[in-house]
C-alpha cells in the first residue's frame, strides 16, 4: 500500500459520496470522467481498500470509506474555515488587548474620545499604552505586538508599514493668566526675550518645531528644560514664562483657566498627524475595525481643534503654511476680562 496520500483526494471522496455516481461526482470538481476514475483507482491502492461499489442506488461508500469520508469533510471545513473564508471580527463579543503606540502628549489628545468609542464598540477590549520610536516600534509593529502608533513618526514612513493620515496641525504658545504680554502682544521680539520652558523628550513634534525654529534663525532664551511634555502647565502657571506646544496640548492646558492660548508670531510649521499598521496586518479584521474608529474619531472634517487654529491665525487650506494674524488683541490693563483667558471652542462630536 502506498503511504503518501494526495491530498487532492480528499475533495474526491466527499463528492462521490454526495454525488452517488462517477459521472456526477467528475461534474462537481470540473474534471473529465476518465480522470475522476484514475484518481479513484489511485485511492484504491492507497487506502487499500475498494472505497466505492457500485448498487442500484448508485455507488456506496465501504466501511472504510465512509470513516474516511467523515475525516475529509472535517479536513475541507477546516481549509474552508481557517484558510479560504475571511475572517470577522465581532468588536461586541471579543475579549482581548489593543496595543497602541503614543507620545505621552499624544495620550492626553486621543485617549479621552478613543476610549470611550472602545468602551461603547468593545466593552470586553482593554487597552495598553507604550511609549516606542525609531526601530524598537517599527519591530513591535512587524511582531504584532502594537496594533496602531497614532501621532507625529516621520520615522515610520518606510516600507513595508503602512499610513493614514488624520489631519494636518500646528503649535501654539501658552503663558499663564494675567501675563504682562497678555497687554502687549506677543510679538516676535517679545518671544526672543521672554524666558522659554523647552522638553528634552525626542518625540517628532518637539523635533519638527526645534529644526523650524533654526531655519528663521530664532533663538530662544531656555529657563527651563524638563524631561515630560506634561509637567509644562503648572510651571507655566506660577511663572512669567513662555512655552510653545502642538495646538491640541495647549487647548488641553488651558481648560483649568491658569494658562492662556497665544498664536505662535511667525508662521509655525504644520505637520500630519497619522495612523500607522504593518502591512502584515492590512487586512487583518480587528485591525481594520481599529483604525476605521480611529479616522472617524480623528479627520480634517471632525478636527475639534480647527475653529481655534483659524481664531489664532487666519482661515487655512489644507497644506497650507500657517501665517499668522498677530497675537490677539489683548484686553486693557484692569480690565477684569484679563483674568479669564479665551475659551477655546466646544469639541465637535465626531460619528464613531
Amino acid at each position: 500500500m502506498e503511504t503518501a496520500f494526495d491530498l487532492n483526494l480528499v475533495r474526491l471522496l466527499v463528492a462521490l459520496a454526495d454525488a452517488g455516481s462517477v459521472s456526477r461526482a467528475a461534474r462537481r470538481l470540473g474534471v473529465t470522467q476518465p480522470g475522476l476514475s484514475t484518481a479513484l483507482a489511485r485511492a484504491r491502492r492507497q487506502l487499500g481498500d475498494e472505497l466505492f461499489v457500485r448498487t442500484p442506488q448508485g455507488m456506496q461508500p465501504t466501511a472504510r470509506a465512509r470513516r474516511a469520508i467523515e475525516a475529509a469533510r472535517s479536513v475541507l471545513e477546516t481549509v474552508r474555515e481557517g484558510i479560504l473564508e475571511q475572517p470577522g471580527f465581532d468588536p461586541a463579543s471579543w475579549r482581548g488587548q489593543i496595543q497602541l503606540a503614543m507620545q505621552d502628549v499624544s495620550e492626553s489628545v486621543f485617549l479621552p474620545s478613543l476610549l470611550g468609542q472602545l468602551q461603547r464598540a468593545a466593552p470586553g477590549a482593554t487597552v495598553r499604552c507604550v511609549d516606542l520610536a525609531g526601530d524598537e516600534l517599527q519591530a513591535a509593529l512587524a511582531a504584532g505586538a502594537v496594533d496602531l502608533a497614532i501621532g507625529y513618526f516621520p520615522e515610520l514612513d518606510v516600507q513595508p508599514l503602512t499610513r493614514q493620515r488624520l489631519y494636518l496641525h500646528t503649535y501654539a504658545c501658552i503663558v499663564r493668566r494675567g501675563h504682562p504680554v497678555l497687554a502687549t502682544g506677543l510679538d516676535l521680539a517679545a518671544y526672543r526675550e521672554l524666558g522659554h520652558v523647552v522638553v528634552t523628550t525626542m518625540a517628532a513634534t518637539v523635533g519638527a518645531f526645534r529644526h523650524s525654529l533654526a531655519a528663521r534663525r530664532i533663538e530662544r532664551k531656555v529657563a527651563v528644560e524638563l524631561p515630560h511634555v506634561l509637567s509644562i502647565p503648572a510651571v507655566v502657571a506660577d511663572t512669567d514664562l513662555v512655552a510653545t506646544v502642538p495646538l491640541a496640548v495647549a487647548e488641553s492646558f488651558a481648560r483649568d483657566g491658569r494658562v492662556v492660548v497665544l498664536p505662535v508670531p511667525f508662521a509655525p510649521t504644520r505637520f500630519e498627524v497619522r495612523q500607522y499598521w504593518h502591512r502584515a496586518f492590512h487586512r487583518d479584521p480587528r485591525i481594520t475595525w481599529l483604525r476605521r474608529q480611529v479616522a472617524a474619531l480623528f479627520n480634517d472634517q471632525s478636527d475639534r481643534w480647527r475653529a481655534l487654529e483659524e481664531s489664532l491665525y487666519g482661515r487655512r487650506e489644507p497644506g497650507q503654511a500657517r501665517r499668522p494674524t498677530g497675537p490677539r488683541a489683548a484686553p486693557r490693563p484692569g480690565n477684569p476680562a484679563d483674568a479669564r483667558p479665551r475659551r477655546p471652542p466646544a469639541p465637535r462630536r465626531s460619528r464613531g
